[in-house]
């Protein structure tokens, strides 16, 4: 059992560092640092807004409109830490 809790926990790692090179891609992008004509950035870029997406989709329903501001990711990095909280505290439960 311990060894799905470790598989667990590294699916939680995948999908936070996801989450962050997409935040900061996205920061690249927008201050022109990064530009999307690029192929490499470009083709980095949809895959990270495929993948993202649907789960963004589904906070920004519950959402209020913020203008410009898209609180969705800190949303999921939340969520994401409050499993990871959960599941350190009742690890005893599963073993």
């Amino acid at each position: 059992m311990l060894s799905i809790i470790q598989i667990l926990f590294l699916i939680l790692n995948v999908i936070w560092w996801i989450v962050i090179v997409h935040i900061v891609l996205s920061w690249l992008i927008n201050f022109q640092v990064l530009n999307l004509r690029q192929p490499l950035v470009a083709q980095i870029w949809d895959g990270l807004n495929r993948l993202l997406d649907p789960v963004y989709s589904r906070i920004r329903n519950f959402l209020p409109d913020m203008g410009g501001l898209d609180l969705a990711p800190l949303i999921v990095l939340l969520a994401i830490y409050a499993l990871r909280i959960v599941i350190t505290n009742n690890i005893s439960a599963f073993i």
